[in-house]
């Protein structure tokens, strides 16, 4: 009796969770799209430029949104293509390689990292600048690749104990049979257990790019600038919409500009979810393509 009304009790439990979780994601959403689906315009994506003129780059766009998001998409294509290569390797290194006592250092390590608030690792990468821009070169400054740089570090611990828990998730049975067939060791980390681990993988890609697109802290001490315009290099400064989301949140002077950051936030959700839906899509065809050689 007493561990069906346990069992009871934690159903009940997990099931209230589960629906303040859901309210609470459909009352932010709902909330944002109230307010900023009036100011979804041409006017919020390039203000008084000419579309045509703003998208072959024409004339610059002062008073809109599309040079924030060109710059997002540009900050989380590079810091993720500098991100995965170094969390992939260090997470097979952790699963494969490690003995026991390194796992544990480094464990730990990472569990630090990950916990560290973003705005000390802003501070890095400004603190990284300044000495570059001391010692190196003076074209260096707080740019788009040092922020590049300091979210890829952000993102890093996840990325590693995402691959290393997918690995070390998988039965035993796979990991003997490709050995027992005379393969390599690195011939069955590469053809046998990463392909099977590629979801688990591929889901922390997924979250580490949703951090990368959100983050402020890291941004805003590292390159991002209210009105640069598209990016010409990745020593230039750039523009972000979660950094356009905070400054007119924080010193608008009207309820229409207000309106301008609702609009903003609509647009930035609707980015992460069109990199979430490609990863997905990517996900799916990798694993069809590395397990049964399908296109």
């Amino acid at each position: 009796m007493a561990r069906r009304l346990t069992s009871i009790v934690i159903a009940v439990w997990a099931w209230l969770s589960g629906a303040v979780l859901i309210l609470s994601v459909v009352s932010l959403l709902g909330y944002v799209l109230v307010n900023g689906a009036g100011s979804l315009s041409l006017h919020l994506f390039f203000g008084d430029t000419a579309p045509i003129d703003a998208l072959l780059l024409r004339r610059q766009v002062f008073d809109g949104i599309f040079p924030a998001m060109v710059g997002t998409l540009t900050l989380v294509g590079f810091a993720i293509v500098i991100a995965v290569p170094v969390g992939l390797g260090a997470g097979i290194y952790m699963a494969e390689f490690a003995t026991p006592r390194i796992k544990s250092i480094f464990g730990l390590f990472f569990d630090i990292l990950a916990g560290i608030p973003s705005i000390l690792v802003g501070l890095f990468g400004f603190s990284v600048a300044v000495f570059l821009h001391q010692h190196l070169s003076d074209r260096i400054t707080p740019c788009l690749l040092i922020s590049a740089l300091s979210l890829a570090f952000l993102v890093l611990p996840y990325l590693i104990r995402t691959t290393q828990t997918a690995l070390e998730a998988l039965p035993r049975q796979i990991r003997i049979t490709a050995p027992a067939l005379g393969a390599s060791r690195l011939q069955t980390i590469g053809y046998v257990l990463l392909p099977q681990a590629l979801s688990g993988i591929l889901s922390g890609i997924i979250l580490s790019i949703g951090r990368c697109a959100e983050d402020t802290a890291v941004i805003m001490l590292t390159g991002v600038v209210a009105t640069a315009g598209i990016p010409k290099s990745l020593l230039g400064n750039y523009e972000a919409l979660p950094f356009f989301i905070y400054t007119v949140s924080a010193q608008y002077a009207d309820q229409a500009e207000l309106m301008r950051g609702y609009g903003a936030a609509i647009v930035l959700l609707a980015i992460c979810a069109l990199l979430f839906t490609l990863a997905t899509v990517i996900r799916h065809r990798l694993a069809d393509h590395l397990l049964y050689g399908t296109r």
